[in-house]
């Protein structure tokens, strides 16, 4: 009986579950879109290309998704179990709300469990190919490399030379050698040509090319045999100008998958962030074993001094007084004085900028590795609320669930964006920055649950009706009965 009650629990969650996940995943989705559109759009990509780099961002963003889902999905499977009266009736039967949980809590721990090895050996692939997807995509011109003097074929069927490029971007050629590459049954082509220049086409998959004062060389005996070729002789077709079309397309299809971008710590797995944090905690300690050292030399040049491990000590200079100097050597030490104080200031702001750099990074990659742990763990605790908010409400559908799940999640991410902040300005350790947020919710779900198991009236409007009602009632006036007015 229990196992089949426990099939219908769980198969009543995936139903709003699937659902609700893939229209989180493509509102985020859009926002990605929103976000990125500048930076693809008009650089004549393939559909195919655009649907590869929105699946590869799209990967990054179920680590955010997934808790969201649960979320709702729990809220709204309780509260249609409340509003159906299923609760009342599984509890009439002697089946506590705890037991009803149980198979739910079973699915979230494997689903927050999954999210772990998926933020961990997914996650950083995905995004190692979209980011240098989109650094490659926003170079707008193909990777071709032209070389005066030499032969190129880098242009898929075609081998050609310059012999002079100039130019603000190497547009203007002079010397043009173009040989199209031909087959037995395919007329051979030669175009040579006194200057050119490379003019935007208006496709991005292909390369302009406009020629002037040349000649085309052709022959139009393919596959006719030696004979016939060796009884006339090839065509010349002089020109004053001419525009060639090349498809580059392969080349810049290669270019956009390559990887030119690996040193990211968000490409790393959790064990490989560990080596990361260790050699930027070496790096940070060296920093500030220095800059000690930097800014005392600045301001004490008999520390310096010594520091350097001299052995024979100057003999301090005795103070100058400026009330025994004259005027003009008075304003000289002046002068000076400030000058020096100006070049520390200068130098404290340039380290104090340094410094915040490396706190900064310091703090997103321990941010980013903790969050790959702390996000599973976050499926869990939303579950807890969800689920107890839902057996408290009595109500399923899109409705008031949704509006309590987003008002939650809001909640979630302003505390996730604040202490990353302060995290980063350097005022939060980063390992409680990335955990505070669950230690904060943790115990609201924890007290959720206990209402919902004690059956409290959390949302009762006449409830709380009740409590404020002797103050209410000090600041309203006795209505008499209309029989009386």
């Amino acid at each position: 009986m229990l196992k089949i009650l426990d099939r219908y629990i769980i198969k009543t969650f995936f139903g709003p579950f699937f659902f609700i996940f893939s229209v989180l995943f493509f509102i985020f989705i859009v926002n990605i879109i929103w976000v990125q559109l500048g930076q693809f759009m008009g650089k004549g990509l393939s559909y195919w290309q655009i649907l590869k780099l929105l699946f590869y961002l799209g990967v990054s963003v179920i680590s955010m998704v997934l808790p969201l889902t649960i979320l709702l999905a729990s809220i709204m499977s309780f509260g249609e179990f409340g509003e159906r009266y299923e609760l009342a009736a599984m509890k009439a039967a002697g089946i506590s709300l705890t037991r009803v949980m149980m198979p739910l809590l079973g699915v979230a721990t494997i689903l927050a469990v999954m999210l772990f090895f998926f933020s961990n050996n997914i996650i950083p692939d995905f995004q190692k190919k979209a980011k240098n997807m989109l650094f490659n995509i926003a170079q707008t011109k193909p990777a071709l490399n032209f070389t005066p003097g030499q032969f190129i074929d880098q242009i898929p069927g075609y081998m050609v030379k310059f012999d002079k490029i100039y130019g603000e971007n190497g547009e203007n050629i002079e010397g043009v050698f173009v040989h199209r590459k031909a087959n037995t049954y395919e007329n051979q082509q030669s175009i040579v040509a006194e200057k050119g220049k490379f003019v935007p086409a208006a496709n991005r998959n292909f390369l302009k090319l406009v020629l002037h004062n040349g000649y085309v060389f052709e022959d139009n005996f393919a596959g006719k045999g030696e004979n016939v070729r060796m009884k006339q002789p090839d065509q010349a077709i002089k020109f004053d100008t001419l525009t060639s079309h090349f498809d580059i397309s392969e080349i810049i299809n290669q270019a956009i998958e390559k990887e030119q971008i690996t040193d990211d710590y968000r490409f790393q797995t959790y064990g490989q962030l560990n080596a990361t944090i260790a050699k930027s905690k070496k790096e940070n300690k060296l920093f500030f074993d220095n800059i000690g050292a930097d800014v005392l030399g600045q301001t004490n040049s008999v520390v310096a001094y010594m520091d350097r491990g001299n052995i024979h000590k100057a003999t301090p200079k005795p103070q100058v007084k400026l009330d025994t100097v004259k005027s003009d050597k008075k304003l000289e030490i002046l002068y000076n004085s400030y000058n020096r104080l100006d070049n520390l200031k200068t130098s404290l702001e340039s380290k104090k900028s340094e410094f915040s750099t490396n706190v900064k990074y310091f703090s997103k990659v321990v941010i980013y590795q903790q969050r790959i742990v702390s996000y599973s763990v976050t499926c869990i605790i939303f579950f807890l609320i969800g689920a107890s908010l839902g057996s408290i409400i009595r109500k399923g559908g899109m409705g008031l669930p949704v509006i309590i799940a987003i008002v939650i999640f809001i909640i979630f991410y302003v505390m996730n964006v604040g202490v990353e902040n302060l995290s980063w300005s350097g005022k939060m350790n980063p390992y409680l920055a990335a955990w505070l947020p669950n230690f904060i919710l943790l115990p609201f779900g924890i007290w959720m649950t206990y209402k919902a198991l004690t059956d409290s009236q959390l949302f009762d409007a006449e409830k709380y009706k009740a409590l404020f009602k002797p103050i209410t009632k000090r600041f309203s006036k006795n209505k008499e009965h209309q029989r009386y007015q």
